[in-house]
């Protein structure tokens, strides 16, 4: 099989998950899936819970902020090297404009860093909800018709990686400043 033959099968499956023409109940679930993922969306949300949680959750939104942050560099690294179109389609103006690059998906992998962070670092009943989301955003994207499932399926992919990579970053310097506060200043 071919790049290109891969390429047209990536596009007519993706065609045939699109809902985001069809008015209904499932159109408007996708979309407000489809828009759940947005990164302005976790910032906020991170910044204000900051503001009323436990060292806990602080903990949490913090890590969870900069893993956001850092992979979005990474993935919009990528979308200026690969530079593949979006499909075609009239919803998801705000993503067309600001960001015409499709590969890999944005969305995709920031809901699935944040599922993986949370499997570390918070509570198994919010890690179980957000390995439920993740998929759903993902899917969303496809059925908006803003992303071709292969840009879901590598973005999934990266989040995960990033995530991984960014715990292996994270536990060993929290290990050395726990150390810090047992060493005795004289």
């Amino acid at each position: 099989m071919s790049f290109r033959s891969l390429l047209e099968l990536d596009a007519r499956l993706s065609g045939q998950m699109r809902v985001a023409e069809k008015p209904g109940f499932l159109r408007n679930v996708a979309a407000f899936l489809a828009h759940s993922g947005d990164s302005w969306f976790w910032f906020a949300a991170l910044f204000i819970f900051w503001f009323f949680s436990n060292s806990f959750w602080k903990q949490w939104e913090v890590v969870e902020f900069f893993g956001i942050l850092g992979l979005a560099g990474v993935v919009l690294g990528i979308k200026f090297l690969v530079r593949r179109k979006r499909p075609e389609g009239e919803w998801g103006g705000i993503y067309r404009n600001t960001d015409p690059h499709s590969f890999p998906s944005g969305h995709a992998a920031r809901s699935f860093l944040i599922a993986v962070l949370a499997s570390f670092l918070a509570p198994p009943w919010l890690a179980a909800v957000l390995w439920v989301w993740a998929p759903l955003v993902a899917l969303a994207r496809v059925a908006m018709g803003v992303h071709y499932l292969s840009d879901v399926i590598a973005g999934a992919i990266l989040g995960v990686i990033v995530a991984l990579i960014g715990m292996q970053i994270y536990q060993p310097m929290v290990d050395w400043l726990v150390s810090l506060t047992h060493f005795p200043l004289w």
